[in-house]
């Protein structure tokens, strides 16, 4: 009985220290917080230098995400590659939205999903309506992949919708010009 009230006494004793030590270290650091300005820089550039390693980290794994999708887009377009006929190409869409759907259920296999949805919209004649549906019909994760597809390689039918998007703002940037070109002339 000696032992176990001993050992609790202990255990009380180390309880409290360690209370009081952390209570008196907050003190001490709220303390030179407020007063310190050499210690106030000191933790604005901690806070700096963190912010700074976590961006980065952010931006490396991001590039690495890139070079996965682009090399499993690679791989997959090298063994099997888009067809060229229409006839093929419709039968091409149809398999792959089907594969595409069962592999999207299955865990892990994501990335083949998203493959096999980005030749179906490569193949397909209007693929700005068929991304709209990806994007409400497909697992988020899967839609991302396929952006990320389209901007490492963008199929030659998307590539015509984002060099169309292009040329209507600069006609939009061009007709500013030129009404203010008029209103300047009004002006003088």
């Amino acid at each position: 009985m000696s032992q176990s009230s001993a050992f609790s006494r202990v255990l009380a004793v180390t309880g409290a220290l360690t209370a009081l030590s952390l209570t008196g270290y907050a003190i001490y650091f709220d303390y030179q917080r407020r007063n310190n300005p050499e210690f106030r820089k000191g933790l604005k550039r901690e806070l700096k230098k963190q912010a700074k390693a976590l961006k980065l980290e952010e931006e490396e794994a991001k590039q690495r995400k890139l070079q996965e999708v682009g090399e499993a887009l690679t791989k997959d377009l090298a063994t099997d590659p888009l067809p060229t006929d229409p006839a093929q190409r419709e039968a091409s869409f149809a398999t792959n939205v089907e594969l595409g759907e069962r592999l999207s259920v299955v865990p892990g296999k994501e990335l083949e999903a998203a493959c096999k949805f980005y030749k179906a919209l490569s193949v397909y004649p209007n693929p700005a309506d068929l991304l709209g549906i990806y994007q409400r019909s497909v697992p988020e994760n899967i839609y991302e992949y396929i952006v990320l597809m389209i901007a490492v390689y963008p199929p030659t039918n998307i590539a015509s919708i984002i060099n169309g998007v292009q040329n209507p703002t600069a006609a939009v940037s061009e007709a500013e010009l030129a009404a203010m070109s008029k209103v300047n002339d009004i002006d003088e």
